[in-house]
């Protein structure tokens, strides 16, 4: 589903990403893992075609970025930082704006399958602003899903959550793993990304330095792993 090879990135002389090679197979969820500067969410944002490479080659469902983008964004669906709601719509009317974006069918239909997947269906009337930072980031999984993309891109989703949304969310992205999406999401909490993930990458200083199966080590050694890694 994924392909990248040789990937920099650069801001002005400042060398964020510096030669990733990285690959997702379909139906896969990779957590990328790393400390803070690493370039996680500068590589999340090359992906979903926001941000193009100074250096690279860059493939993403076979098509090549960011020269067949409009052909990516079709096939993908995007949470960052920012929810990308608007709070003066319910939770039915948001999800109808992006569906039009998208001229899809049945659209009715489809807003109230995922309003349920992601357990809103009885607030779907209601204004976003009145929702709860959790409420807020499941119907932004929610707008990333409304077009059945094959893969879905999470930069850090847990960022503002207490421990009752976040717990909530980990079900709702197993869940989404469980329908055979394909799932990069990036994250600071290595426990979390083992939890969910089937494979951890650290990412560290523009590099990927360390890629490891959810089979292949416990916490513990992903843990003294990421520690010696980032701490190189």
């Amino acid at each position: 589903m994924i392909e990248v090879r040789g990937l920099v990135k650069h801001f002005g002389l400042k060398p964020v990403l510096r030669g990733v090679d990285f690959s997702v197979a379909r139906g896969e969820f990779v957590a990328m893992v790393g400390p803070n500067g690493a370039g996680k969410t500068t590589f999340l944002r090359i992906l979903a075609s926001l941000l193009k490479p100074n250096m690279g080659e860059v493939r993403v469902a076979g098509y090549i970025l960011p020269t067949q983008a409009s052909a990516v964004r079709r096939r993908l669906g995007v949470v960052s930082h920012q929810p990308l709601l608007y709070g003066d719509l319910t939770a039915a009317e948001n999800l109808r704006f992006y569906g039009r974006m998208y001229s899809l069918d049945d659209l009715n239909s489809r807003i109230e399958q995922v309003l349920e997947m992601v357990g809103l269906l009885t607030r779907k009337r209601d204004l976003v602003r009145q929702y709860s930072r959790g409420m807020q980031q499941r119907l932004a999984i929610g707008r990333a899903m409304l077009h059945d993309p094959d893969l879905l891109l999470f930069d850090e989703p847990h960022t503002g959550l207490d421990q009752d949304a976040a717990e909530m969310l980990d079900g709702l992205l197993t869940e989404v793993a469980a329908r055979g999406k394909t799932i990069v999401m990036t994250s600071h909490d290595l426990s979390r990304a083992s939890a969910l993930g089937d494979r951890v990458d650290v990412l560290s200083k523009g590099v990927i330095v360390a890629s490891i199966s959810r089979d292949a080590a416990d916490d513990f050694e992903l843990a003294r792993l990421y520690r010696e890694v980032t701490h190189a």
